[in-house]
């Protein structure tokens, strides 16, 4: 171990130990709030909705409730991000410098979503607190002498119409500083190639020559790096080159049903530290051993509001009622799903992300994201969101010793214009597709009341097909989501699994 790891870990152990905080999450989400509306207040958007008024009211929540409505992307971007593209003072001071085109899994077209120096800086903040949390995992301090691998999208940004674009990993990339290539892999001339394949080719070439502790970046494409690296390279395991890795990142999407796909790759088990970080935001990070659960940032440049994924807030299709219930940090319950909204420093303001989570925790505020709110398969009243989904991927594939990680389901009708789940489930092992699809039925019917009675009902049957991780990956590719940030769908509408099946087949 290195005099500079005893240094860093030394350090990040006496900040832990001299930082504390007393102040209630709803005072700090206030001052939040706030510093939002102050710092947007001479805006085109803050003048509109007058920011200034809002800031002079005794119950600064319900006045902003009142005044602003919910935005989703369209509505926003059609309002007012179009012309932040081309004029300052819009949705927040100046213009941004960057705008993140979403990578997510819903939609037809990018979207643009800016990205302001003070965004940027509430990212580097969140991930400082993250840091700050690391010695509640006690990890070695062999492991601060190590290189942390980020497996983020292309770094080589547009430029276009006075700023750059390009995914937010990317965006963040390309705003590292200049010594972080002490210990960033791949490093800024790797990152910025723009092709995939290409890319990854050169993180195999160069895989021994580095000293990996830590790897950050999407499941799906995680996996298959290291999976390209242990077979280039004749390994047994991931941990025969880089004998330190310790502590993967996961984020974009859930990772238990990648689990035992790096467990077949490892040494040892990795310790899993899950993160919430969006285009709009990085809200979330775990923050103790032995749970997925992460700790919502809560004064970091963003402010929340949660509305009850229930009749409260939302209708039987998932989508937001005209005027739904919003409550704040302090009115959350355990174990009740909700669509979170944000504010943030970036000119986002009551906006739907489209996430729903879950709180498994008040002292501190602790959450899972359970889905998408596009991504509940409720066509006929099945209400499956996607953790229940894996939950039921999980339980069958322990059944029938099978690995399927990757799956896609959508609501389709036959000929006769009866309903039906169609599921495509990735794997390259051998699995009889009809044990398979009896199987997860069964567990679906199980664990969830409203799947069983739509079973019964409207939802006549559902289908199977297994294809090869390679297929799917042509598929991907075809579709443009091959990447290290891009979000790989689970449910599919109608229309899209059937060119799915189409272009399978």
């Amino acid at each position: 171990m290195s005099f500079t790891a005893s240094l860093i870990k030394g350090a990040i152990d006496l900040n832990q130990r001299l930082s504390f905080s007393s102040v209630d999450p709803g005072e700090q989400q206030k001052e939040q709030l706030t510093h939002l509306l102050e710092k947007a207040k001479n805006t085109s958007f803050g003048k509109y909705y007058n920011f200034s008024g809002l800031l002079k009211s005794d119950n600064l929540l319900a006045a902003y409730q009142k005044s602003v409505p919910i935005f989703d992307y369209h509505q926003m971007d059609e309002a007012w991000w179009s012309q932040q593209q081309k004029h300052p003072d819009i949705t927040w001071p100046g213009l941004p410098d960057y705008f993140a085109l979403s990578s997510g899994t819903t939609g037809k077209s990018s979207k643009r979503i800016p990205i302001t120096s003070e965004f940027i800086q509430s990212m580097r903040d969140v991930g400082t607190s993250l840091v700050k949390s690391l010695p509640n995992f006690d990890f070695p301090k062999e492991l601060f002498d190590t290189e942390i691998l980020m497996l983020s999208s292309s770094s080589n940004l547009n430029k276009r119409n006075g700023h750059f674009e390009g995914e937010i990993s990317g965006i963040n990339v390309s705003n590292f500083p200049g010594w972080y290539d002490w210990f960033y892999r791949p490093g800024q001339e790797i990152a910025a190639i723009d092709d995939w394949d290409e890319r990854i080719a050169r993180i195999v070439e160069e895989a021994p020559s580095w000293n990996i502790g830590a790897i950050a970046g999407i499941p799906s494409w995680v996996l298959t790096m290291l999976q390209e690296i242990v077979k280039a390279h004749d390994l047994k395991t991931i941990h025969d080159i880089w004998p330190n890795l310790t502590v993967y990142a996961s984020g974009g999407v859930a990772y238990d049903t990648y689990r035992k796909g790096f467990d077949a790759i490892s040494e040892r088990p990795l310790t899993i530290i899950d993160t919430y970080l969006a285009s709009e935001g990085f809200f979330a990070y775990t923050s103790r051993p032995d749970s997925m659960s992460m700790q919502l940032a809560l004064s970091h440049g963003y402010f929340y509001e949660f509305v009850p994924f229930d009749q409260r807030g939302v209708d039987d299709q998932g989508n937001l009622l005209q005027n739904p219930l919003a409550l704040d940090i302090n009115e959350v319950e355990l174990n009740q799903e909700y669509v979170m909204l944000v504010s943030t420093c970036s000119g986002a303001w009551r906006y739907v992300i489209g996430d729903v989570i879950r709180f498994t925790s008040l002292d501190p505020h602790e959450m899972v994201i359970t889905g998408r709110t596009k991504f509940f398969l409720n066509v006929v009243g099945s209400q499956l969101s996607e953790e229940k989904m894996d939950a039921a991927i999980l339980e069958v594939n322990e059944q029938l010793k099978v690995d399927v990680g990757e799956y896609a389901v959508a609501a389709l009708q036959d000929e006769h214009s009866d309903y039906f789940h169609q599921w495509v489930a990735v794997s390259d092992g051998q699995i009889d597709e009809n044990a398979y699809r009896l199987q997860l039925d069964k567990a679906l019917q199980q664990a969830n009341k409203n799947y069983q009675v739509a079973r019964g009902k409207a939802l006549k049957y559902i289908k199977l097909k297994v294809i090869s991780k390679s297929t799917y990956h042509q598929y991907l590719a075809s579709t443009k989501k091959v990447g290290g940030q891009m979000k790989t769908p689970k449910v599919m509408g109608a229309e899209k699994m059937q060119n799915f099946l189409q272009a399978i087949n």
